[in-house]
């Protein structure tokens, strides 16, 4: 049974997905108006998780990304260069999508722009006026939130806090300030669309309504992002989206917590704010950066330290030199240990309902470096069969599903390299290290490095 904690009910919920062997699943996306940052990607790699586990069970995902080209910054950005709106954010979605490659997320089926959507959102609109749900003022159209009932229930917001706040940050005039833009009229800006319900743009908050409805349907599974999104966001999603339909919008929602550095709030002025270039620039490794990300449970806040990545980065060289390891020894000769090869099938159980309760990584993780420390042992005795390596192979390849972080083996080494380093493991073992120093230094002459980790050797190309 898999679980998840639905920060509309506030407590983890049995998952049914309302087509069986399908999932629907809406994500919050990037605004490009710059490069993204590591709190932004933490968001990004928990989304990567759930999207991976859900196919690691067995489900088809479904699965949109929204791309926020049109709003206050990209506009702001755009006069700044004086260029086009679509030049200005164009840069900066080729620039994410090398960023999602880098940290090998998987792409969403769909990645609908805004300003592609602006007829949906349109129809979307004109509904909410014609039901009573919105009005006009000065141009602009607004949702009003005394006609949806159920508003702050995602939230379980102060109502009477609401009712002499805003939710929407803009210059526009409303009725009550708790009422949200749905449409601005332009004033002094150079980007516009003249539509059915007049010369402006969108709001922020109609787009993901307009998008995840006209690719998933009116209602579907999952919807996901950050904590911060939670309020006004998502909560207006809800209002538009169930006071145009009549009909629930999402089943689950998901959010994860915030990414802190060095235990303080990430910002420019304090020196601490980092976009995943900025540390590829240091030389930090994707994987590692990847690993940090992903072993934080998505719904504790995360802590990004300098120290806390190089030991990401450690262990993800520790899995691959694993990986690498069960290669050398797969022509070895030896029987495997029917013992470990039973955890091995009780270690890959474990890992799935560890996800499956709602994406417990730490737990998940634990099963397998449990099992790598037994297989260790296995190595040291030299009685590792061919046959049960390829079966431990097959389980790594199974975690890595999941967890993206180890490198395929695509460059394969002549037997002779191969049995050269299994005989410098089998002199470490034997502490004869003036013959694994020659050992290793043959092999770097034929353009071989080796790299001994506490779970095997690893080897690279010069």
């Amino acid at each position: 049974m898999i679980r998840f904690y639905n920060t509309l009910s506030r407590k983890k919920e049995e998952f049914k997905p309302i087509e069986d062997g399908i999932v629907k699943m809406y994500t919050c996306g990037p605004t490009v108006y710059d490069f993204a940052h590591i709190g932004n990607f933490r968001a990004y790699v928990f989304e990567d998780l759930l999207h991976r586990f859900l196919e690691f069970a067995g489900y088809r995902v479904i699965r949109v990304m929204n791309i926020t080209d049109i709003d206050d910054k990209t506009i702001a950005g755009a006069i700044r260069e004086k260029t086009s709106l679509s030049e200005y954010t164009e840069k900066y979605i080729e620039a994410f999508f090398q960023d999602m490659e880098c940290l090998n997320l998987k792409k969403a089926t769909y990645f609908p722009r805004a300003t592609q959507h602006i007829p949906e959102m349109v129809a979307l609109i004109k509904t909410l006026l014609e039901k009573g749900n919105a009005y006009r003022k000065d141009g602009s159209i607004y949702f009003k939130i005394s006609t949806f009932p159920n508003y702050g229930r995602l939230s379980h917001y102060d109502f009477d806090k609401l009712l002499t706040s805003s939710t929407d940050a803009d210059e526009y005039e409303k009725e009550e300030a708790r009422d949200f833009a749905l449409w601005k009229a332009t004033k002094d800006e150079p980007f516009f669309w003249d539509t059915e319900i007049g010369r402006g743009r969108p709001g922020w908050h109609i787009e993901c309504s307009a998008m995840s409805m006209k690719y998933l349907g009116e209602t579907f599974d999952i919807h996901t992002g950050g904590v911060d999104n939670i309020f006004p966001h998502h909560e207006n999603e809800i209002a538009q989206s169930e006071a145009a339909t009549g009909k629930k919008f999402v089943n689950y929602w998901l959010h994860c917590a915030h990414l802190l550095v060095n235990g303080e709030k990430m910002s420019k002025s304090k020196g601490n704010f980092y976009t995943l270039r900025d540390l590829l620039k240091k030389n930090y490794n994707p994987g590692g950066i990847r690993y940090l990300l992903l072993t934080t449970h998505y719904r504790d806040p995360l802590n990004f330290t300098e120290q806390s990545l190089k030991q990401a980065e450690n262990t993800v060289k520790n899995l691959n030199a694993f990986y690498q390891r069960l290669f050398f020894a797969s022509s070895s000769e030896g029987n495997s240990n029917s013992n470990i090869e039973e955890e091995m099938n009780t270690s890959l159980e474990k890992f799935f309902n560890s996800l499956a309760d709602d994406l417990n990584i730490s737990a998940a993780m634990g099963e397998v470096f449990k099992l790598i420390h037994d297989v260790n042992e296995i190595f040291e005795t030299g009685k590792l069969s061919k046959l049960f390596a390829e079966k431990i192979i097959y389980f790594m390849d199974k975690v890595n599903q999941v967890i993206a972080v180890i490198e395929p083996i695509k460059d394969t080494l002549p037997e002779e390299v191969v049995s050269l380093i299994r005989k410098r493991e089998l002199a470490r073992k034997e502490k004869n290290y003036s013959l694994a120093d020659s050992i290793r230094n043959q092999l770097s002459q034929k353009g071989i490095l080796l790299e001994d980790t506490p779970y095997g050797t690893r080897w690279i190309r010069k």
